[in-house]
């Protein structure tokens, strides 16, 4: 089964994949601000690289802050910062990473997405070619150190286990672990203090020989075995609870919110409990026309109590983070069942659930009462 994420992305696609959007000049008046939260673990994965005008990118920040979320992850595409080879354009990257440390936010990077010339002609954008690979460490690289100072955490690729996020390759471990390897060795000699992440791994039942994919239980057994636990500091994991509640056992065949604790234990009975997960992608959908969707209320119960469970269950866990905040215009389809706040910026009742959560306060006071936000 396709992850989620995945799916809402290729949706994203017509939004400007083939080449980043001019962005408009930054707000030149933006005061530093202070993240207020209790709940260091709550996390939003933002979707600004195909944002236009700086103005929203401000805005969306700023909930997110407001939300009482320290961290987001945030895609760092490769093709639109060097789209033409050699010549590094930093300026959306840089609006982006300006506007995050104002408002006080720390960014987990992911980077991917391939340019036209390191790719064959007619295929998509996650078409990565073994010759690339060297030209993508070297993006890496760059982006580890000209963000050194602000930016720790950096995902290598996404979803490795799916043959979408390939070009329709096959799901290769063997093939991703080079990619592990040359990227990690490129990073570390810029920034040694960089924590590089594998993954961020799909929630998917294929097995071996799947066209679509392969398990990510399975996909990560094969990385360990092709010795790829030498070049990662940290695992990335994406996993959702569909209609299950967050409580609910994992099984090796069942998909739901507990499944990211197999992986755990393929970490663990390969010697890495020591590193930590983030869970870079999660949630539940309220689409009211989705088979797999749940109520809004549901939703917003459910979310907290995932929370709650990671918190008192999960001290190998250092991030959790939704999908999404937002997307920069309303799909009009099931995609929009998973963000916080739709594209003009009215944030859903599991916003206000989570809030009051992450600040500490009553739902009551997130929602109806909201005491001057100070920072």
């Amino acid at each position: 089964m396709f992850a989620l994420g995945l799916l809402t992305i290729v949706a994203l696609a017509g939004l400007g994949w083939a080449g980043a959007p001019p962005i408009a000049e930054q707000p030149l008046d933006v005061p530093q601000q202070v993240v207020q939260t209790q709940k260091p673990q709550v996390c939003a994965h933002t979707l600004l690289e195909n944002e236009v005008e700086a103005v929203k990118i401000l805005r969306s920040l700023e909930m997110t802050r407001e939300l009482g979320a320290a961290t987001i992850v945030q895609f760092f595409p490769w093709a639109y910062v060097e789209s033409r080879q050699g010549h590094y354009d930093w300026a959306r990257a840089d609006s982006i990473l300006r506007l995050a440390r104002l408002q006080g936010l720390r960014i987990i990077a992911r980077l991917g997405l391939t340019p036209g010339w390191a790719r064959p002609t007619g295929t998509t954008l996650t078409f990565l070619p073994d010759a690339a690979f060297a030209a993508f460490a070297d993006y890496a690289a760059a982006f580890a150190a000209r963000y050194a100072t602000d930016i720790q955490h950096i995902i290598i690729w996404n979803e490795p286990n799916l043959s979408a996020e390939w070009g329709f390759q096959p799901a290769d471990p063997a093939r991703y672990a080079r990619l592990l390897a040359v990227s990690y060795a490129r990073i570390k000699q810029v920034n040694p203090a960089a924590v590089v992440l594998a993954g961020a791994l799909a929630p998917t039942l294929e097995k071996a020989g799947s066209s679509v994919g392969l398990n990510e239980l399975d996909f990560l057994e094969a990385l360990y075995k092709q010795g790829a636990g030498d070049h990662f500091d940290a695992l990335a994991v994406h996993t959702y609870g569909f209609r299950a509640p967050p409580e609910a056992p994992p099984q090796p065949e069942r998909l739901n919110f507990r499944r990211v604790e197999l992986l755990r234990e393929v970490m663990v009975n390969n010697g890495d409990s020591h590193k930590t997960i983030h869970i870079t992608e999660s949630g539940w959908n309220d689409h009211p026309r989705w088979l797999h969707a749940v109520r809004p209320s549901q939703r917003a119960a459910y979310t907290i109590r995932a929370y709650q469970y990671a918190e008192a269950h999960w001290d190998w866990l250092e991030a959790l983070c939704i999908w999404a905040l937002r997307y920069p215009v309303d799909l009009r389809g099931y995609p929009d069942g998973y963000t916080l706040i739709n594209a003009e910026f009215l944030a859903k009742p599991v916003y206000y659930e989570l809030k009051a959560y992450a600040r500490g306060w009553s739902v009551g006071e997130a929602l109806w009462l909201p005491a001057p936000d100070t920072g």
